[in-house]
């Protein structure tokens, strides 16, 4: 069984576990020779941008050739593309590992998001698409400053401000279109790693993790923590809304209420899922099982809680005549 990794950038880790638990091959690709990850894979691709028109059919040519059974991506503007096309895959034998398009689109739609979550009855910050709206609800009371502004679309938290005056409000908005206000959560941030079965469609692993340090919107610093309650929310949430495959939340807890708000959903790797994986959280082992056609079983919170991950930096060298990939 062949893997590939799209846009595998600087994500070195989730290439190396595939290649761990694998007995076929691990195949990468990114738009640079300089994404040092594609070189922990066992061969190596250069396409082109994902917004290039011959794009999708370069990865469909990859599979063919490599012999590829699944297929996945790690950055959030591909997974669409990549559940758009599921039909052109399923034909050839090889199953994108992603949820629905609606569900990717939703997603990756951080206000599209926010009106799901609220019909559902999810708690979650409070967001609003312009400036009369939030001062409107500023009259009201029912937010305040500080807040934070960041792109409707948008990740890897670019272009994420806290603002604390309708003043920089306003300049901001002035400056850059497609941006949005959420309201400002103060409560301590975690993450959890999830999968969704395949085939059964059940949640069956969740890790979750205490946020104690951000770098470039991932986690660099955390620690394991179980909560009973929050698990069988999220299993329950991932269930009914329809996500498959691994996917990214974001939480903030209210210690005061104990109440638990979700911020956000990656439908994809984690930055942080290397300590998930350390923790055995084994999503490779998961996905591989899946394209086998097993089911696998449920064992959420299946890990130890108190184990810090401490990310730090690696450096990949190579000299100019191996830099190149097909």
């Amino acid at each position: 069984m062949n893997i590939l990794i799209l846009s595998a950038g600087t994500r070195n880790k989730v290439v190396q576990y595939f290649k761990r638990e694998m007995a076929g091959r691990v195949i990468a690709t990114d738009c640079s020779n300089l994404g040092p990850a594609i070189y922990d894979a066992d061969k190596c691709y250069i396409v082109p941008r994902i917004d290039d028109p011959n794009y999708m059919d370069k990865v469909i040519d990859i599979c063919k050739k490599e012999n590829i059974q699944g297929v996945f991506s790690l950055i959030d503007p591909e997974l669409s593309l990549l559940a758009k096309n599921y039909d052109r895959f399923a034909k050839e034998g090889i199953t994108p590992i992603v949820s629905s398009y609606e569900l990717c689109e939703t997603s990756l739609d951080k206000h599209a998001m926010y009106d799901m979550l609220t019909k559902l009855g999810v708690p979650t910050a409070k967001c609003y698409l312009s400036i009369e709206e939030f001062e409107a609800a500023r009259e009201i009371g029912e937010v305040d400053f500080p807040v934070f502004v960041k792109p409707v679309k948008g990740s890897a938290s670019i272009n994420i401000n806290k603002v604390n005056t309708m003043e920089m409000l306003k300049a901001l908005f002035l400056e850059s279109d497609g941006l949005m206000i959420q309201e400002y959560m103060r409560g301590q941030e975690y993450g959890a790693d999830v999968y969704i079965d395949l085939i059964s469609g059940k949640c069956t692993s969740i890790f979750l993790k205490k946020k104690i340090k951000m770098r470039a919107g991932e986690t660099d610093k955390s620690v394991s923590v179980k909560d009973e309650v929050l698990f069988d929310q999220i299993a329950t949430f991932v269930q009914d809304v329809g996500y498959r495959g691994m996917i990214d939340i974001d939480f903030f807890h209210d210690e005061t209420t104990g109440e638990w708000y979700l911020s956000e959903v990656n439908p994809r790797f984690g930055g942080g899922y290397p300590h998930a994986y350390e923790c055995g959280v084994n999503f490779p082992k998961q996905i591989l099982r899946n394209l086998q056609g097993l089911d696998n079983p449920v064992t959420i919170g299946d890990y130890r809680e108190g184990v810090y991950m401490m990310k730090y930096n690696e450096v990949a060298i190579r000299c100019e005549c191996n830099l190149e990939g097909e």
